[in-house]
């Protein structure tokens, strides 16, 4: 699920994809994926993908998407990941990664393209 979700990102090109393992600090959800998009058009792009290819690969049933009107940040609930999509203003004011910093980063390099 983690990797679909990540590859599915980086297919769209999404911008400084981290993933965050919050197994030992959070209750929410086993991963938190945290991406950027450079548009309201990449984004929605970026999500509809994520979702296409977690329904189809993974046959995962997607919990909730959150935030897809408004464009700045959307979040989709897999269950054991989150995947939050953000537009960079958004992502600095949020700064899930400050938040979260005591959850370990998953090493992506395998999954996304250089």
């Amino acid at each position: 699920m983690l990797e679909i979700a990540v590859k599915a990102a980086d297919s769209k090109h999404a911008e400084d994809i981290m993933a965050l393992d919050v197994r030992e600090i959070s209750l929410l959800a086993d991963y938190f994926v945290i991406c950027s998009g450079n548009s309201e058009r990449q984004i929605n792009a970026i999500i509809d993908e994520v979702l296409d290819k977690e329904e189809e690969e993974n046959q995962v049933e997607v919990r909730r998407v959150e935030g897809k009107d408004g464009g700045k940040w959307v979040l989709i609930d897999l269950g054991d990941v989150i995947v939050h999509v953000f537009n960079a203003s958004e992502r600095a004011f949020y700064n899930l990664e400050k938040l979260w910093s005591d959850a370990p980063l998953v090493d992506l390099n395998e999954w996304v393209v250089a």
